[in-house]
Protein backbone atom coordinates (compact mmCIF):
# COMPACT_ATOMS: atom_id res chain seq x y z
CA UNK A 1 0.00 0.00 0.00
CA UNK A 2 1.19 3.40 -1.22
CA UNK A 3 1.95 5.91 2.03
CA UNK A 4 -0.41 8.20 0.66
CA UNK A 5 -3.52 5.60 1.04
CA UNK A 6 -5.42 4.35 3.93
CA UNK A 7 -7.57 1.67 4.53
CA UNK A 8 -11.73 2.21 5.41
CA UNK A 9 -13.78 0.29 7.27
CA UNK A 10 -14.41 -2.66 4.61
CA UNK A 11 -10.48 -2.81 4.16
CA UNK A 12 -10.79 -1.37 1.24
CA UNK A 13 -7.41 1.21 0.70
CA UNK A 14 -8.25 4.78 -0.30
CA UNK A 15 -6.58 7.74 -0.85
CA UNK A 16 -5.22 9.69 2.30
CA UNK A 17 -6.49 13.47 2.40
CA UNK A 18 -4.42 15.31 -0.19
CA UNK A 19 -2.71 18.67 0.68
CA UNK A 20 -5.23 20.65 -0.41
CA UNK A 21 -7.83 19.55 1.53
CA UNK A 22 -5.55 19.87 4.93
CA UNK A 23 -4.96 22.99 3.70
CA UNK A 24 -8.40 23.94 3.96
CA UNK A 25 -9.04 22.39 7.08
CA UNK A 26 -6.37 25.19 8.85
CA UNK A 27 -7.84 27.93 6.43
CA UNK A 28 -11.71 26.80 8.45
CA UNK A 29 -10.06 26.39 11.40
CA UNK A 30 -8.71 29.60 11.72
CA UNK A 31 -10.42 32.10 9.47
CA UNK A 32 -14.18 30.85 11.37
CA UNK A 33 -12.99 32.97 14.51
CA UNK A 34 -11.20 35.85 12.86
CA UNK A 35 -13.81 38.48 13.90
CA UNK A 36 -13.76 37.15 17.56
CA UNK A 37 -10.10 37.31 17.75
CA UNK A 38 -9.67 40.92 18.78
CA UNK A 39 -5.52 40.57 19.44
CA UNK A 40 -3.24 39.43 16.71
CA UNK A 41 -1.73 37.21 19.48
CA UNK A 42 -4.31 35.19 19.85
CA UNK A 43 -4.60 34.63 16.09
CA UNK A 44 -1.54 34.31 14.89
CA UNK A 45 -0.50 31.48 18.22
CA UNK A 46 -3.95 29.72 16.94
CA UNK A 47 -2.38 29.45 13.42
CA UNK A 48 0.75 28.08 14.76
CA UNK A 49 -1.12 25.31 17.00
CA UNK A 50 -2.82 24.09 13.73
CA UNK A 51 0.20 24.42 11.95
CA UNK A 52 2.05 21.85 14.88
CA UNK A 53 -0.77 19.90 14.64
CA UNK A 54 -1.11 19.32 11.31
CA UNK A 55 2.87 19.58 10.13
CA UNK A 56 3.43 16.87 13.37
CA UNK A 57 5.73 20.00 14.93
CA UNK A 58 6.57 20.04 18.82
CA UNK A 59 6.67 23.99 18.73
CA UNK A 60 6.63 26.98 16.79
CA UNK A 61 6.66 30.90 16.58
CA UNK A 62 5.93 32.74 13.68
CA UNK A 63 7.24 35.81 12.92
CA UNK A 64 5.72 38.40 10.79
CA UNK A 65 6.12 42.05 9.39
CA UNK A 66 4.56 44.35 11.61
CA UNK A 67 2.94 47.66 8.97
CA UNK A 68 2.12 49.40 12.14
CA UNK A 69 5.31 49.01 13.76
CA UNK A 70 7.00 49.02 10.28
CA UNK A 71 9.72 46.26 12.17
CA UNK A 72 9.25 42.32 12.50
CA UNK A 73 8.02 40.98 15.50
CA UNK A 74 6.99 37.58 16.79
CA UNK A 75 3.64 37.38 15.97
CA UNK A 76 2.27 34.23 17.91
CA UNK A 77 3.78 30.86 19.13
CA UNK A 78 1.97 27.15 20.26
CA UNK A 79 4.52 25.12 22.87
CA UNK A 80 6.39 28.11 24.35
CA UNK A 81 5.87 31.52 25.83
CA UNK A 82 5.87 34.19 23.35
CA UNK A 83 7.06 37.09 25.90
CA UNK A 84 10.63 35.24 25.03
CA UNK A 85 10.40 37.03 21.72
CA UNK A 86 8.51 40.41 22.18
CA UNK A 87 11.69 42.35 23.01
CA UNK A 88 14.54 40.83 20.75
CA UNK A 89 15.84 42.64 17.75
CA UNK A 90 14.13 40.61 14.92
CA UNK A 91 15.40 40.95 11.06
CA UNK A 92 16.00 38.66 8.29
CA UNK A 93 19.67 39.26 8.94
CA UNK A 94 19.22 37.51 12.21
CA UNK A 95 18.19 34.34 10.50
CA UNK A 96 19.83 34.33 7.47
CA UNK A 97 18.12 30.45 6.53
CA UNK A 98 14.92 31.82 7.07
CA UNK A 99 15.93 34.89 4.72
CA UNK A 100 16.69 32.06 2.22
CA UNK A 101 13.27 30.28 3.21
CA UNK A 102 11.34 33.85 1.87
CA UNK A 103 13.82 34.26 -0.83
CA UNK A 104 13.49 30.91 -2.65
CA UNK A 105 9.68 29.90 -1.03
CA UNK A 106 10.54 26.68 0.22
CA UNK A 107 11.18 24.76 3.65
CA UNK A 108 14.07 24.23 4.52
CA UNK A 109 15.43 22.00 7.47
CA UNK A 110 18.32 22.42 9.81
CA UNK A 111 19.58 19.27 11.28
CA UNK A 112 21.15 19.45 15.16
CA UNK A 113 24.39 18.29 13.82
CA UNK A 114 24.74 21.43 10.76
CA UNK A 115 24.49 24.23 13.28
CA UNK A 116 22.46 27.28 13.43
CA UNK A 117 23.66 30.17 12.00
CA UNK A 118 21.16 32.20 14.08
CA UNK A 119 21.14 35.02 16.44
CA UNK A 120 20.87 35.02 20.04
CA UNK A 121 17.53 36.40 19.97
CA UNK A 122 16.07 32.75 19.20
CA UNK A 123 18.01 30.96 21.34
CA UNK A 124 15.10 29.45 22.64
CA UNK A 125 14.23 27.65 19.86
CA UNK A 126 17.66 26.08 19.28
CA UNK A 127 19.27 23.27 20.87
CA UNK A 128 19.99 19.63 20.25
CA UNK A 129 17.08 18.86 17.65
CA UNK A 130 16.27 19.97 13.61
CA UNK A 131 14.46 23.56 13.26
CA UNK A 132 12.70 23.82 9.99
CA UNK A 133 11.84 27.37 8.11
CA UNK A 134 8.52 27.43 6.69
CA UNK A 135 7.96 30.67 4.10
CA UNK A 136 4.90 32.94 4.63
CA UNK A 137 4.75 34.32 1.17
CA UNK A 138 2.04 35.77 -1.47
CA UNK A 139 2.53 36.89 -4.65
CA UNK A 140 6.18 37.14 -3.96
CA UNK A 141 5.50 39.55 -0.97
CA UNK A 142 7.47 38.57 2.50
CA UNK A 143 4.76 38.26 4.92
CA UNK A 144 6.70 36.25 7.84
CA UNK A 145 8.09 32.87 8.46
CA UNK A 146 7.05 30.12 10.83
CA UNK A 147 10.38 28.16 12.84
CA UNK A 148 9.55 25.39 14.57
CA UNK A 149 10.81 22.13 15.97
CA UNK A 150 9.76 18.61 15.04
CA UNK A 151 8.67 16.21 17.04
CA UNK A 152 10.55 14.48 19.09
CA UNK A 153 11.80 11.15 17.47
CA UNK A 154 10.74 12.00 14.02
CA UNK A 155 12.91 11.63 11.24
CA UNK A 156 14.06 14.56 8.29
CA UNK A 157 10.80 15.67 6.69
CA UNK A 158 10.58 14.05 3.32
CA UNK A 159 8.87 15.44 0.49
CA UNK A 160 5.53 14.70 1.14
CA UNK A 161 5.79 16.67 4.40
CA UNK A 162 7.52 19.28 2.89
CA UNK A 163 5.17 19.89 0.36
CA UNK A 164 2.83 19.94 3.08
CA UNK A 165 4.33 22.24 5.35
CA UNK A 166 4.47 24.40 2.13
CA UNK A 167 1.25 24.28 1.75
CA UNK A 168 0.28 25.39 5.37
CA UNK A 169 2.40 28.76 4.73
CA UNK A 170 0.76 29.39 1.37
CA UNK A 171 -2.70 28.97 3.53
CA UNK A 172 -1.13 31.16 6.19
CA UNK A 173 -0.24 33.76 3.84
CA UNK A 174 -4.02 33.64 2.83
CA UNK A 175 -5.02 33.82 6.24
CA UNK A 176 -2.98 36.86 6.61
CA UNK A 177 -4.36 38.52 3.69
CA UNK A 178 -7.57 37.77 4.95
CA UNK A 179 -7.18 39.22 8.29
CA UNK A 180 -5.57 42.68 6.71
CA UNK A 181 -8.37 42.83 4.44
CA UNK A 182 -10.41 43.07 7.40
CA UNK A 183 -8.45 45.63 8.76
CA UNK A 184 -8.41 47.44 5.36
CA UNK A 185 -11.91 47.70 5.81
CA UNK A 186 -11.92 48.83 9.63
CA UNK A 187 -9.38 51.75 8.39
CA UNK A 188 -11.88 52.74 5.56
CA UNK A 189 -14.63 52.87 8.16
CA UNK A 190 -12.76 54.86 10.31
CA UNK A 191 -12.34 57.45 7.37
CA UNK A 192 -15.42 57.27 6.27
CA UNK A 193 -16.53 58.51 9.95
CA UNK A 194 -13.90 61.28 9.63
CA UNK A 195 -15.37 62.45 6.75
CA UNK A 196 -18.82 62.56 8.31
CA UNK A 197 -17.10 64.27 11.53
CA UNK A 198 -16.06 67.37 9.05
CA UNK A 199 -19.06 67.21 7.49
CA UNK A 200 -20.85 67.67 10.09
CA UNK A 201 -18.90 69.90 11.78
CA UNK A 202 -18.97 72.44 8.46
CA UNK A 203 -23.26 71.93 8.19
CA UNK A 204 -23.79 72.17 11.53
CA UNK A 205 -21.49 74.87 13.33
CA UNK A 206 -19.53 76.84 10.83
CA UNK A 207 -23.03 77.74 8.66
CA UNK A 208 -24.41 78.46 12.42
CA UNK A 209 -21.48 81.06 13.03
CA UNK A 210 -20.82 82.00 9.40
CA UNK A 211 -24.35 83.57 10.15
CA UNK A 212 -23.72 85.10 13.23
CA UNK A 213 -20.79 86.94 12.07
CA UNK A 214 -22.95 87.97 9.56
CA UNK A 215 -25.39 89.37 11.91
CA UNK A 216 -22.65 91.00 14.48
CA UNK A 217 -20.47 92.69 11.58
CA UNK A 218 -23.16 94.61 10.42
CA UNK A 219 -23.09 98.71 11.03
CA UNK A 220 -26.43 98.55 12.18
CA UNK A 221 -27.28 98.29 15.63
CA UNK A 222 -28.84 94.99 16.42
CA UNK A 223 -32.82 94.90 17.80
CA UNK A 224 -33.30 92.12 21.04
CA UNK A 225 -34.81 89.94 18.51
CA UNK A 226 -31.48 90.16 16.17
CA UNK A 227 -29.28 89.25 20.11
CA UNK A 228 -32.23 86.81 21.06
CA UNK A 229 -31.32 84.90 17.57
CA UNK A 230 -27.58 85.30 17.64
CA UNK A 231 -27.25 83.71 21.05
CA UNK A 232 -30.21 81.30 19.84
CA UNK A 233 -27.65 80.09 16.60
CA UNK A 234 -24.46 80.00 19.11
CA UNK A 235 -26.14 77.49 21.42
CA UNK A 236 -26.91 75.53 19.17
CA UNK A 237 -23.74 75.50 17.24
CA UNK A 238 -22.41 74.84 20.59
CA UNK A 239 -24.57 71.84 21.04
CA UNK A 240 -23.53 70.45 17.69
CA UNK A 241 -19.64 70.54 18.19
CA UNK A 242 -20.03 68.42 21.66
CA UNK A 243 -22.34 65.94 19.75
CA UNK A 244 -19.60 65.56 17.48
CA UNK A 245 -16.71 65.57 19.98
CA UNK A 246 -17.89 62.57 20.85
CA UNK A 247 -16.60 60.60 18.49
CA UNK A 248 -13.49 59.19 17.88
CA UNK A 249 -11.03 62.07 16.70
CA UNK A 250 -8.30 59.39 14.93
CA UNK A 251 -6.88 56.07 15.45
CA UNK A 252 -5.75 54.50 18.44
CA UNK A 253 -2.99 52.50 18.72
CA UNK A 254 -3.28 48.95 19.25
CA UNK A 255 -1.47 46.89 22.03
CA UNK A 256 2.26 46.12 21.33
CA UNK A 257 3.15 43.39 23.87
CA UNK A 258 6.19 45.42 24.77
CA UNK A 259 7.25 48.43 26.81
CA UNK A 260 8.34 51.70 26.39
CA UNK A 261 11.40 51.22 27.65
CA UNK A 262 12.05 47.82 25.56
CA UNK A 263 10.74 49.87 22.52
CA UNK A 264 13.67 52.71 23.01
CA UNK A 265 16.27 49.84 23.59
CA UNK A 266 15.34 48.49 20.31
CA UNK A 267 15.19 51.63 18.48
CA UNK A 268 18.57 52.28 19.40
CA UNK A 269 19.90 49.16 18.31
CA UNK A 270 18.25 49.69 14.99
CA UNK A 271 19.26 53.43 14.79
CA UNK A 272 22.44 53.60 16.14
CA UNK A 273 23.79 57.03 13.92
CA UNK A 274 20.80 58.84 15.77
CA UNK A 275 22.59 58.75 18.88
CA UNK A 276 19.58 58.09 21.39
CA UNK A 277 19.92 58.29 24.82
CA UNK A 278 17.66 58.92 28.20
CA UNK A 279 18.01 61.17 30.64
CA UNK A 280 17.08 59.67 34.04
CA UNK A 281 15.63 56.70 34.25
CA UNK A 282 11.93 55.26 31.87
CA UNK A 283 8.91 55.93 33.43
CA UNK A 284 6.67 53.11 34.27
CA UNK A 285 4.28 53.57 31.54
CA UNK A 286 0.70 52.54 32.77
CA UNK A 287 -0.77 49.72 30.31
CA UNK A 288 -3.06 51.72 29.20
CA UNK A 289 -1.34 54.40 28.07
CA UNK A 290 1.94 52.02 26.34
CA UNK A 291 0.80 52.28 22.83
CA UNK A 292 -0.08 55.93 22.59
CA UNK A 293 3.61 56.97 24.31
CA UNK A 294 5.46 53.98 21.77
CA UNK A 295 3.32 55.41 19.25
CA UNK A 296 4.61 58.80 19.79
CA UNK A 297 8.74 58.11 19.89
CA UNK A 298 7.85 55.84 16.64
CA UNK A 299 6.92 59.03 15.02
CA UNK A 300 9.10 61.13 16.73
CA UNK A 301 12.46 58.76 15.47
CA UNK A 302 10.98 58.72 12.54
CA UNK A 303 10.40 62.54 11.68
CA UNK A 304 14.46 62.82 12.88
CA UNK A 305 15.75 60.24 10.27
CA UNK A 306 13.77 61.96 7.74
CA UNK A 307 13.34 65.59 8.04
CA UNK A 308 16.65 66.08 10.26
CA UNK A 309 20.42 65.45 10.29
CA UNK A 310 20.30 64.38 13.82
CA UNK A 311 23.37 63.02 15.82
CA UNK A 312 21.97 62.68 18.69
CA UNK A 313 18.25 62.26 19.99
CA UNK A 314 17.67 62.75 24.00
CA UNK A 315 14.97 61.34 25.78
CA UNK A 316 12.89 62.24 28.57
CA UNK A 317 9.89 60.57 30.88
CA UNK A 318 8.35 61.28 33.64
CA UNK A 319 5.67 61.43 36.09
CA UNK A 320 3.76 64.71 37.30
CA UNK A 321 0.15 65.78 39.70
CA UNK A 322 -0.93 61.90 38.00
CA UNK A 323 -0.17 63.00 34.60
CA UNK A 324 2.45 61.37 32.08
CA UNK A 325 5.44 63.58 30.33
CA UNK A 326 7.95 62.20 27.14
CA UNK A 327 9.76 64.57 25.48
CA UNK A 328 12.20 63.63 22.44
CA UNK A 329 14.52 66.02 21.06
CA UNK A 330 16.74 65.74 18.09
CA UNK A 331 19.76 68.05 17.13
CA UNK A 332 20.49 68.58 13.26
CA UNK A 333 16.97 70.21 12.01
CA UNK A 334 17.43 71.63 8.56
CA UNK A 335 17.19 75.16 7.60
CA UNK A 336 14.33 74.04 4.84
CA UNK A 337 11.70 71.52 6.40
CA UNK A 338 9.49 69.54 4.00
CA UNK A 339 5.77 70.13 3.96
CA UNK A 340 4.92 67.01 4.95
CA UNK A 341 6.91 67.40 8.51
CA UNK A 342 4.87 66.27 11.31
CA UNK A 343 1.43 64.19 9.46
CA UNK A 344 2.37 61.45 11.60
CA UNK A 345 2.63 63.37 14.78
CA UNK A 346 -0.65 65.03 14.05
CA UNK A 347 -2.01 61.74 13.68
CA UNK A 348 -0.52 61.12 17.20
CA UNK A 349 -1.94 64.46 18.56
CA UNK A 350 -5.35 62.93 17.53
CA UNK A 351 -5.24 60.00 19.30
CA UNK A 352 -3.63 61.90 22.42
CA UNK A 353 -6.59 64.05 22.36
CA UNK A 354 -8.91 61.37 22.59
CA UNK A 355 -7.03 59.98 25.92
CA UNK A 356 -7.62 63.23 27.29
CA UNK A 357 -3.99 64.45 26.42
CA UNK A 358 -1.97 66.43 23.79
CA UNK A 359 1.09 66.39 21.31
CA UNK A 360 3.34 69.22 20.81
CA UNK A 361 6.15 69.40 18.65
CA UNK A 362 8.20 72.38 16.88
CA UNK A 363 11.81 73.61 16.70
CA UNK A 364 12.20 74.80 20.79
CA UNK A 365 16.19 76.57 20.22
CA UNK A 366 17.79 77.02 16.76
CA UNK A 367 18.85 73.55 15.62
CA UNK A 368 16.24 71.31 17.83
CA UNK A 369 13.42 69.75 17.62
CA UNK A 370 10.85 68.28 20.30
CA UNK A 371 8.01 66.23 20.80
CA UNK A 372 6.30 66.37 23.79
CA UNK A 373 3.64 64.42 24.83
CA UNK A 374 1.36 65.17 28.11
CA UNK A 375 -1.63 62.45 28.87
CA UNK A 376 -3.56 62.50 32.31
CA UNK A 377 -2.90 58.84 33.71
CA UNK A 378 -6.49 56.68 33.75
CA UNK A 379 -7.99 56.57 37.47
CA UNK A 380 -7.50 53.26 37.63
CA UNK A 381 -3.96 53.14 37.31
CA UNK A 382 -3.50 55.59 40.00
Amino acid sequence: MRHDERVDASGTPSPAPSHSITALELLSDVIAGVDEDHGSDTFYSRLAGVVCRLGQMERAVIFSYDDARRRVHAAGAHGMALDGFTDGHVTVESAPVARLALSEDRVIEVLADEGHDISEDFAELVGDHALVYVPIVAAERWIGVIMAEPAAGSSPIDEHRRELLWMLGKTLALASASRRATYQRERARELEERIDFARDIHDGVVQRLFGVSLALSSEQPLTAQARGRCAAEVRSALGDLRSALQRPLGRTSPPTGTTLAAELDRLSHEHPDLGICVEGEVAAVPAALEPLAQSVLTEAVRNARKHADARRLVVRTRMHDATLVLEIENDGVRSKRGASTGVGLRLAGLEALQAGGLVEFGERTRGTWQVRLVVPIPEDEH
